[in-house]
């Protein structure tokens, strides 16, 4: 998709916020419009896109109150970002603080590579399972970013997300209608609360990344079947993927699974090929499309659908990294990077 169009509308991947766009022909003022004053951004596309501009970012000031009795997501307090030791290696965005963009080509690798994409993986899973068991009411996802910070530099990585454009914290937590980027701070997980936990490690020159949603407490069923469909989502796209594959076909798949549910599917945030640099191509899309390309080979790469109860359109806070639902309804995603084998696809991040 990325070089087949430039009539396309720029999607972002599931960890950036504005500051990396998939099109290297339109810039990015002359897609958006802001008005000085106003909380909206306006995409500026053709008619043929119009469908598109449903699907942009609307800020906080628009949402009416949630009917529920749970209570909207608001921020915290952010604490400053923690340290890590200089003999870490980092990644070559850091010392910028600027998104590098998007990579040309695929994550291809060789042997070497691949052992190295495994081992990144297993951190990034382990860091993941470890933070779930710390989802309790009561604690701070500020807490969480403080324990996954001290696991991943204890473990020789780098947290991949602190200083990616910007990001202060090292790993993204996102609450109840959060559909991605959710910057830990001060606020206590509550009874019934659902929080998706995005951990990506930096190990030896390679990424690893992987995202679960978990409950907090006593969670209702609404909020429980939306999880696990959103889960099934993730394991379905996977079992079709093998060389040869059309990437739509992962789009189809998650699509006509939430469908049955009645679920939305998100469609600005998506997956990508990933390995040694954050993201790369392919734009792997969650939801129904044309786009070409085929898996390769040796290949790696994201998938990462985000389901919602109500509304897919995404509204930004004002630090423009967290994305919650315009409608205040509850948002899942489930993560993995896959390998593409001659058999099929290995997840690489599962623990052992």
């Amino acid at each position: 998709m990325v070089g087949a169009s430039s009539l396309q509308p720029r999607l972002l991947s599931s960890f950036l916020g504005d500051p990396l766009l998939y099109s290297t022909r339109q810039s990015f003022s002359r897609l958006f419009a802001s008005n000085p004053g106003k909380k909206h951004v306006s995409m500026q596309l053709s008619r043929t896109l119009s469908g598109f501009t449903n699907l942009l970012f609307n800020r906080r000031g628009d949402l009416d109150e949630l009917p529920s009795r749970r209570k909207r997501l608001r921020p915290g307090k952010v604490s400053p970002s923690r340290p890590v030791p200089s003999h870490i290696q980092r990644p070559p965005y850091v010392d910028s603080q600027k998104a590098p963009g998007m990579a040309s080509g695929p994550e291809v690798h060789n042997d070497e590579g691949i052992g190295c994409m495994r081992a990144s993986g297993r951190l990034a899973a382990k860091v993941l399972h470890y933070a779930g068991t710390l989802v309790k009411p009561g604690v701070r996802t500020d807490e969480i970013d403080e324990a996954v910070h001290q696991m991943i530099i204890d473990n020789g990585a780098y947290p991949s997300p602190l200083g990616y454009g910007g990001f202060s914290k090292s790993v993204c937590t996102s609450v109840n209608e959060c559909i991605c980027h959710g910057i830990p701070d001060s606020r206590p997980l509550e009874d019934g609360d659902i929080i998706n936990i995005d951990v990506t490690v930096y190990l030896n020159g390679y990424h690893g990344d992987t995202s679960a949603t978990f409950f907090c407490g006593d969670v209702d069923e609404e909020a429980r079947n939306l999880v696990k469909v959103t889960e099934e989502c993730l394991d379905r796209a996977i079992s079709i993927c093998a060389p040869g594959v059309e990437f739509k076909k992962i789009g189809k798949t998650i699509h006509d699974h939430a469908d049955k549910y009645h679920y939305g599917v998100v469609r600005q945030f998506v997956g990508h090929g990933f390995g040694r640099v954050f993201h790369a191509d392919p734009v792997v899309l969650h939801f129904r499309n044309n786009d070409g390309g085929r898996m390769v080979l040796n290949q790696t790469f994201t998938i990462e659908p985000m389901l919602t109860i109500g509304s897919i359109h995404p509204v930004m806070w004002d630090d423009n990294w967290t994305v919650v639902t315009k409608d205040g309804s509850l948002s899942a995603q489930f993560e993995h990077t896959i390998l593409i084998t001659e058999d099929g696809a290995d997840i690489l991040t599962l623990c052992d």
